[in-house]
């Protein structure tokens, strides 16, 4: 099959338990190609908890090659995701944290069919949006979420606290400090 022609057949699915070796794998390969494999820290111990623990965080889809690639039942993306809420709207909405295909599954169909059941998910659960970031020099992606008809948020600016930065203004909260 050629890296151009259509791939039907693509089977996505929700995550299990059996899954989280893959999507670490597909959460790796991702960070690399993101130029950020340095900050993955996630464990397959940390994935189970988080997908799949007495709280769950976030939730996640997988895509498998259909039959006729070649290489059939092979993973070869995933979408992670979890609820958030509009204050304006009023209504909890879905946050896509990642999407990721393998290179040679690009432009195949793949990311479209995860979006698809994505959008179908939050419809039936009557969430109000889809969120989701993208890198601003990835723009075959962008690109992408264009021909989906998302519309950029250029007005707004990702804003981010971790580490010692998070601990430091939680503890001025502890220490009395915080309004």
């Amino acid at each position: 099959m050629s890296a151009s022609a259509s791939l039907s057949g693509v089977e996505i699915r929700p995550a299990t338990p059996a899954d989280v070796p893959v999507i670490l794998q597909l959460i790796r390969a991702l960070a690399e190609y993101e130029r950020l494999a340095e900050h993955v820290t996630a464990t397959e111990e940390v994935l189970r908890h988080s997908l799949f623990g007495p709280r769950p965080s976030a939730e996640a889809l997988l895509a498998f090659a259909p039959e006729a690639s070649g290489d059939p039942g092979r993973p070869i993306g995933f979408a992670l995701f979890f609820e958030n809420f509009s204050t304006f709207l009023g209504r909890p909405g879905m946050y896509l944290e990642d999407l990721f295909v393998v290179p040679e599954f690009r432009g195949r169909g793949a990311g479209r069919a995860l979006f698809e059941r994505l959008a179908q998910i939050a419809l039936d659960r009557g969430f109000s949006r889809l969120d989701w970031a993208v890198l601003d020099w990835n723009e075959p992606a962008i690109r992408f979420y264009q021909s989906l008809g998302a519309m950029p948020m250029a007005d707004w600016t990702v804003n981010r606290l971790t580490g010692d930065t998070l601990r430091a203004l939680a503890a001025g909260a502890r220490n009395g400090n915080g309004s």
